[in-house]
């Protein structure tokens, strides 16, 4: 059975390189969602619900339940997968993705959420200033706050609005459906987050019944600031639910 890496915003699967280059296993794989490096299917209006729906359309074609991984809106998406579609997730692991009612969205993503100061954002985003407050903001290595701002494209910027707007009440929608989860659940955090404090870590892994949050040094990109940990966190994790043999 694969393991299965879903990255967030403004990302790509590229978020997970430095995590794969730690693992020993080999059956992994790392998508793009549509919009994200990836086309976007016709008609599909980049919502939270549809990013799940698709999800679930290609989780049923791989044949067999998976190790599910996510971070950020990865992790926000994986999580609900697994509450409405338990059989086709083995294990789940996420990350700096907060899906409870009483969490608060950071500036950023307020911004993102308002029809006319979201777009003047997209429109007058200056790639290196935009660089620039990831690496400042959120301690991103400055090449690879580079790098993911330079995948920033126009489908992707009206991706990300579409995907937030969709979005104002999602930890209330969500937050109940977190206890039909039955895959073992992993949670692990960067605690120096601004945007998506520890303490919604905390309350995730206490909704899906996880046993501890995997704490990290670091801010909101555990898989670029510590892709070793993460990798160890979750590779740990599979094993300890491996099958027995024999």
């Amino acid at each position: 059975m694969p393991a299965i890496l879903i990255h967030g915003v403004p990302d790509t699967h590229h978020v997970w390189d430095g995590v794969r280059r730690h693992l020993s296993r080999t059956d992994v794989e790392a998508w793009d969602l549509p919009g994200f490096g990836a086309p976007r299917p016709e008609g599909f209006a980049s919502t939270k619900d549809e990013y799940v729906e698709w999800l679930i359309d290609r989780l049923e074609r791989v044949g067999e339940p998976v190790d599910l991984v996510g971070h950020d809106w990865g992790c926000i998406l994986t999580a609900r997968v697994a509450s409405l579609r338990p059989d086709l997730v083995r294990t789940w692991a996420g990350g700096n993705g907060p899906v409870n009612a009483g969490y608060v969205w950071h500036p950023l993503a307020k911004i993102w959420q308002d029809p006319a100061d979201g777009d003047r954002f997209m429109s007058e985003l200056e790639p290196e200033a935009f660089t620039n407050d990831v690496a400042a903001g959120f301690d991103v290595p400055v090449d690879l706050a580079r790098e993911m701002v330079r995948r920033v494209d126009e489908p992707m910027k009206d991706s990300v609005l579409r995907l937030y707007r969709s979005a104002v009440t999602m930890g209330a929608e969500w937050e109940p459906g977190l206890a039909q989860v039955t895959a073992p659940c992993l949670v692990f955090w960067g605690v120096l987050d601004p945007a998506c404090q520890i303490e919604f870590g905390e309350k995730l892994a206490v909704s899906l019944r996880a046993p501890e949050v995997v704490r990290l040094d670091c801010n909101h990109w555990p898989p670029l600031q510590k892709p070793a940990e993460v990798a160890a966190a979750i590779e740990a994790h599979w094993k300890s639910h491996a099958d027995p043999v024999g």
